[in-house]
């Protein structure tokens, strides 16, 4: 599994950095869905997800969810799995390596100690990374660094490349609510279902393809 042209760092795997990708390469006409930061808590959400058996990733941010840790226990218990998106939401190539260690691994130390486990996927935040970063993750035991190829809103989406969707995609969304959009999590997640099934695709647990 290899990054996509335009996101590799210089020397990444001969480093044995954690690789960075928008997509796993399939021919199941599966898409990921992840969904980032935890500002928006609606336990509705959680319900509808998992009556439709639909599977997500939440990338927490520490931040947006010190308010209420035990929401996302409960997306948690409900099997969602939660991987890091750093304590703060800085833009971590201006950080020094031991700003961004910090920003990883406090991360790691809360998800830890609320959610019984230290992650091993890091989404850095806005999707911008250096060497640095990818050492530090490392270091905080981090594995993978999925990014994100199209992003999901209420009604519309966003694409990096080709204005479509592609097996193996990985889907961004994000935890916000009608102070954000004109809408309500339920109605992002029912407007990306109907995009998805109108061109045939599936929602795939992510880790399940992880090499």
């Amino acid at each position: 599994m290899a990054p996509r042209a335009g996101f590799e760092v210089r020397g990444q795997k001969a480093l044995g950095l954690p690789p960075v990708f928008t997509g796993i390469p399939t021919r199941d006409k599966v898409v990921f869905l992840t969904i980032d930061d935890g500002a928006e808590k609606d336990p509705t959400f959680l319900s509808m997800m998992k009556e439709l058996n639909i599977p997500y990733t939440a990338f927490l941010t520490d931040d947006e969810i010190k308010d209420d840790y035990g929401y996302f226990r409960t997306a948690q218990r409900l099997g969602a799995p939660l991987a890091n998106h750093t304590l703060h939401h800085r833009y971590l190539p201006a950080l020094s390596y031991a700003e961004q260690k910090r920003e990883i691994c406090g991360m790691q130390d809360i998800m830890a100690k609320q959610y019984g486990k230290r992650p091993t996927l890091l989404r850095p935040p806005y999707g911008n990374y250096n060497q640095d970063t990818l050492k530090a993750a490392k270091s905080c035991g981090i594995t993978y660094v999925p990014i994100w190829e199209s992003e999901a809103f209420i009604g519309k989406m966003d694409y990096r490349d080709d204005w479509n969707v592609h097996a193996g995609d990985i889907i961004l969304t994000h935890f916000r609510g009608r102070s954000e959009w004109n809408g309500t999590m339920r109605d992002m997640m029912r407007s990306l279902i109907k995009y998805l099934n109108a061109r045939g695709f599936a929602i795939a647990r992510l880790q399940d393809y992880l090499p």
